[in-house]
């Protein structure tokens, strides 16, 4: 599984204000925790409170990349956000996110090619967030089929599902775990992707629920998440499932083991 460490986020309140005092060694020691705990690579979102999001991400990136080498994920809803972001990322970089409206997806992937980036993209677009399967998998094949028309390979690709929370979506997160396995079928080379702690937001013991729909949704194929590397017991479940599911080799410190192939 491909961990994307989700706490370099401007939503909470430590980073925030790090941010805002410009302490580079709260931000970095952040960064080293998750790459301990198992991260493969790093969210990095400024937040909504930012007054300058190009300059805030600029200087998250390169506090981040001069101690540690991990992919950068760049999350933001603003273009202008990502161009400035990729402009000074030495690191591997993912752009996270666009939809499936194809002007987006054309200046995205241009993007993408342009700067050796992989591309999150979600399966939505103006008309929102799908209801059902067949939606989904719809606007799954625009973006493929988009990529493809761009010369970008879908080995690039994260194709994103959405993951709604629980408690206003409840009948659709089995529907999302039947996406996923439809996902690989439509699109092997392309990887699946979620932000894991989207489906327990708004609700009591977050951590079950998120911890639960980890394992269905490694079952159904999922190939990477957005996540909290620091929850040792997360990160132990997915090891776990790893090994259930035959894609590691068991021995007696098979969570120890774990850790050691991410580094």
């Amino acid at each position: 599984m491909f961990v994307i460490g989700e706490l370099i986020n401007g939503m909470y309140k430590g980073v925030a204000a790090a941010l805002e005092r410009r302490d580079a060694s709260f931000i970095v020691g952040l960064a080293r925790q998750q790459a301990a705990a198992g991260a493969d690579a790093l969210d990095i979102n400024c937040g909504p409170f930012s007054k300058d999001p190009a300059q805030d991400v600029r200087w998250l990136i390169e506090a981040i990349q001069k101690e540690v080498s991990l992919p950068l994920c760049l999350d933001s809803t603003k273009q202008a956000v990502i161009e400035a972001g990729l402009a000074v990322c030495k690191n591997k970089a993912i752009i996270n996110s666009t939809t499936a409206d194809e002007e987006k997806l054309k200046v995205y992937f241009e993007l993408a090619k342009k700067k050796g980036a992989d591309v999150i993209a979600l399966t939505v677009d103006k008309r929102g967030v799908p209801q059902d399967k067949e939606r989904r998998l719809e606007l799954a094949a625009r973006i493929i089929e988009t990529a493809a028309a761009q010369d970008l390979e879908a080995g690039r690709l994260f194709l994103d599902p959405v993951l709604m929370p629980i408690n206003v979506a409840q009948a659709q997160l089995f529907v999302i775990l039947e996406v996923i396995k439809d996902l690989k079928l439509l699109a092997p080379e392309a990887r699946t992707v979620v932000g894991l702690s989207n489906i327990s937001q708004g609700t009591r013991d977050r951590r079950w629920i998120n911890r639960a729909f980890l394992l269905m949704a490694q079952v159904a194929g999922l190939d990477a998440a957005i996540l909290d590397p620091l929850d040792a017991e997360l990160m132990k479940t997915m090891a776990a499932g790893e090994l259930v599911l035959n894609r590691n080799i068991y021995c007696d410190a098979y969570l120890e083991a774990y850790l050691k192939t991410k580094k």
